[in-house]
């Protein structure tokens, strides 16, 4: 079986202990930002490394120096993604005010739909054919800071600062809310005219957000 062919869910991950030099982290931010716009357009298996090199304005074999295999590269794009997408979710801190940290939340997942659409989307597709690829990620890492930050929501609970509320429901539905501004955004163009991009009907979403999610959840 060709580099081309290799099924998703077969990538392993890498482990190059050595610390990259600038032009080589360069170099993976492109081929990463090039390998995105491909995987998004024409999928796994509709993607060849050909196309991301030539995206990337590489050669193949100088692809194939950073990422032995098209799988390894479309996991690399994921991880990516969801890395940038749970930070604002790490920046919980439970000794903040939850108000605050709930509407900064609602803020900077709105913000990132509206910076990173094609990312989410393509994540949205990852989960909806079952995780192949990040699975393991998923049941590991994702579900552990998750399990954390529940914590926190119930830790502001027993304070009496925040309305009883399932936890994981809560995040559910503000990753719900929020992301669907990205993965739904030909719909809503269609709908409304507008996008997410768009600073003011962002400003329009996100206060909608904060209102029904604050005024529900404060005491």
């Amino acid at each position: 079986m060709s580099l081309d062919e290799t099924e998703p869910r077969k990538a392993p991950k890498s482990n190059n202990a050595k610390k990259p030099t600038r032009i080589q982290t360069e170099n993976r931010s492109r081929l990463l930002e090039a390998a995105l716009e491909m995987f998004s357009r024409f999928g796994f298996r509709g993607t060849t490394l050909d196309q991301i090199a030539r995206q990337a304005g590489m050669s193949k074999s100088n692809l194939l120096y950073y990422y032995p295999s098209k799988a390894m590269i479309y996991r690399a794009v994921l991880e990516e993604t969801l890395d940038a997408w749970l930070k604002p979710l790490r920046a919980l801190d439970v000794a903040s005010d939850p108000a605050t940290e709930l509407g900064d939340y609602i803020s900077r997942k709105l913000s990132h739909s509206a910076k990173n659409p094609t990312a989410s989307r393509l994540f949205a597709n990852e989960v909806l054919e079952g995780a192949p690829v990040m699975m393991d990620v998923l049941r590991g890492p994702l579900k552990d800071l998750v399990d954390a930050k529940a914590g926190v929501i119930r830790t502001w609970i027993a304070q009496g600062r925040l309305k009883p509320v399932d936890p994981y429901h809560l995040v559910f539905m503000i990753w719900a809310t929020t992301q669907h501004y990205a993965d739904f955004d030909t719909q809503i163009r269609a709908i409304t005219g507008h996008s997410v991009e768009e600073p003011k009907f962002r400003k329009g979403a996100e206060e909608t957000l904060k209102t029904l999610f604050l005024s529900t959840l404060i005491p």
